[in-house]
């Protein structure tokens, strides 16, 4: 589980080259605004738990 870093990168690029960032985008606040804000701040919050995660930090 050490080698994790290769794993998180690839998933980082399949991510972005199969989405259209305005694409989701446009989705996400077509569903509504709270809905928008939620899916926004939880990705955000795997986004830093991502990076501490790397960073080493605890």
């Amino acid at each position: 589980m050490k080698n994790i870093k290769p794993y998180l990168y690839a998933i980082l690029i399949i991510l972005t080259t199969t989405l259209s960032s305005c694409e989701v985008i446009g989705d996400i606040f077509k569903a509504g605004m709270w809905t928008a804000v939620i899916i926004i701040v939880i990705i955000v919050l795997i986004v830093i738990w991502i990076f501490r995660k790397l960073g080493g930090r605890r």
